[in-house]
């Protein structure tokens, strides 16, 4: 690719069952989270050419285990360094010997690191877990967001997104759908809670508000089986993006490789 910009971005799985994003650049290979078996990673980052020893670096949104099911053995296997805040991996890891302590590197809730030719900054997320974040890359000027996880709106997320020209955002349930739905009360209470996960509607004003300040493409994840649809996610978010019809706006598998267009 002499000459030709690169810089792309994948959802390899999204959603309940397993989390797993996946950002290349010319010389660098970044995951986001790993909420699949190692076995799983490896053969959706084949399709696409890629070995999981090609990964420069993974980063950890929260300790749940649909973004972290593999870290433990692609540590073992491939020991890749592995960036999250001390608070998640004193959640996440409970055996001393667990191969993970010796690839992390560790931090608060928001910090940046340079990762070959990636900028990389975390932004704190409010989700009911020890700390979780969301992620910003950013690369010769071209900035990518990924914002899952999160139970409301806050400022902070919505400035760290700021001039992001591609994001992954969350579209977990509508809210509707989940009233109606099989969920036990006090789970619905949970995900509705300003701790829980991003409905429709709040991911549409996040959406609408990201393209006010130049966002293009808008993937949207986490979209939940139960309470929700792809198709309804979309159409939510495409409904309140009126002004700008040329806003590229997609939904993430949960099993199928998606890519974020940039």
């Amino acid at each position: 690719m002499t000459g030709e910009f690169k810089l792309k971005a994948y959802s390899l799985f999204s959603g309940s069952s397993g989390n797993c994003f996946f950002v290349e650049g010319e010389n660098t290979k970044l995951l986001i989270d790993c909420g699949v078996s190692a076995r799983s990673a490896e053969k959706a980052l084949a399709s696409l050419g890629v070995n999981l020893c090609d990964i420069s670096a993974i980063f950890v949104t929260h300790e749940h285990v649909d973004h972290t099911k593999g870290l433990e053995v692609i540590s073992k296997r491939f020991h890749i360094p592995t960036y999250m805040t001390e608070l998640t991996a004193r959640a996440l890891i409970h055996d001393p010997c667990a191969s993970l302590l010796r690839d992390l590197y560790l931090f608060d809730g928001n910090y940046s690191v340079d990762i070959g030719e990636f900028h990389i900054k975390s932004f704190l997320t409010p989700h009911d877990s020890a700390r979780s974040v969301g992620y910003t890359v950013e690369k010769d000027g071209v900035k990518l967001g990924f914002a899952t996880d999160m139970g409301c709106l806050r400022e902070n997320v919505k400035e760290a997104l700021i001039g992001c020209r591609a994001a992954l955002v969350e579209a977990n349930h509508d809210i509707v759908m989940l009233d109606m739905g099989p969920y036990p009360y006090d789970l619905k209470r949970r995900i509705k809670s300003e701790r829980g996960h991003l409905s429709n509607d709040d991911c549409a004003e996040l959406c609408r508000f990201l393209c006010e300040n130049g966002t293009k493409s808008i993937l949207l994840g986490h979209i939940s089986k139960e309470n929700n649809t792809p198709g309804l996610a979309v159409e939510t978010v495409k409904g309140a993006l009126g002004n700008y019809p040329d806003v590229t706006v997609g939904a993430a598998s949960s099993n199928e490789i998606t890519e974020l267009i940039i």
